[in-house]
């Protein structure tokens, strides 16, 4: 693997110009502070070297990332990132549900990153993928080539990756629109007082843990909506349930689940060690996914069972007396 130096910055070419107008709500925030809030998928030193270059403007003019913005300014520019590492096809488990020309389903293990990152060079889904099908090095961007979206590294559970650019392209428009169902099984702590409902709250970075991302006020953050259905409760004080995403934010379901007061249980980032079971990671597995295929328009519909160690947690607490809401399982 060839090594980059943490000096080495090139234009992310392949990424969507950014263009934002500042709002009432957001006017006297600090320009890098701004770009924090509404680029989250990029990292904060990226976001400060892309204003110092002055790759991101305000009204097409360069600004310090300390400049205090005003409504109805225009925040437009892109994003520049440190050189992608060469990529390089390993074996790296994952189960392949369906397959064909165009695409392909399968349900990542929990504990693998989907595509390098900074402290996770190779040995992720990205590597595995290239090992089982080559042509995908040539689908999207160079670093996460066949990817339209992602799962933590400690979420288990399904994915759809395109084979193909023409694919790619369609699968993107799609998760964009919002026409891809995606539901997920979580293990979180507490009894829900309402057994289904709905969240609707808009979600940033954080605005001190840059690790973490937080429900924010109307305005400073990107719309986010979840929905949830319990399916079992148990005496442990913990209840499984169903979550419907309708928008996918990082960390969307482990935000909005903790901002209700029932994190996810094993999460680390979000959660509370109040409860004594020892959890082997975060509680959350990709249930089920369906879509339009966008070669054939077939309609595909996929389920991928909760991966043993969640199966195991789930046999452990229903040996306890539990109370059966819904019977999904």
């Amino acid at each position: 693997m060839t090594s980059q130096s943490s000096e080495s910055i090139t234009p992310q070419n392949d990424s969507a110009p950014l263009y934002f107008c500042v709002a009432a709500g957001q006017a006297g925030i600090r320009f890098d502070h701004f770009l924090v809030q509404f680029v989250p998928e990029s990292s904060r030193s990226n976001l400060v070297q892309s204003i110092r270059l002055g790759l991101i403007q305000v009204d097409g003019k360069k600004k310090k990332s300390s400049y205090r913005l005003k409504v109805g300014e225009q925040v437009s520019g892109t994003v520049f990132q440190a050189s992608p590492p060469e990529l390089i096809p390993q074996k790296v488990p994952f189960e392949i549900l369906y397959e064909d020309d165009s695409l392909l389903i399968l349900s990542k293990p929990p504990g693998i990153v989907v595509h390098p990152a900074s402290g996770n060079p190779d040995g992720t889904l990205v590597n595995g993928l290239l090992h089982h099908c080559q042509e995908i090095a040539e689908v999207g961007d160079q670093i996460r080539p066949g990817i339209v979206h992602r799962l933590d590294k400690d979420t288990s559970g399904i994915m759809v990756v395109a084979k193909t650019a023409l694919c790619h392209r369609l699968l993107v428009d799609a998760f964009k629109s919002r026409t891809v169902d995606k539901e997920y099984l979580a293990i979180v702590f507490g009894i829900l007082e309402q057994k289904t409902g709905r969240i609707v709250a808009p979600i940033s970075r954080h605005s001190v843990h840059r690790q973490k991302m937080a429900v924010c006020e109307e305005g400073r953050g990107r719309y986010a909506a979840s929905s949830w259905n319990v399916i079992e409760e148990y005496s442990e004080g913990c209840s499984l349930v169903q979550v419907r995403i309708e928008t996918g934010r990082t960390h969307q379901i482990r935000v909005h689940m903790a901002s209700l007061g029932h994190p996810v249980a094993g999460d680390s980032l979000y959660g509370r060690a109040r409860n004594t079971r020892k959890f082997p990671r975060q509680m959350l597995h990709a249930h089920s996914l369906s879509l339009t295929h966008p070669i054939t328009g077939r309609k595909l519909i996929f389920s991928a069972p909760p991966w043993p160690d969640f199966k195991d947690i789930l046999d452990q607490l229903r040996m306890q007396e539990y109370k059966e809401v819904i019977s999904l399982l």
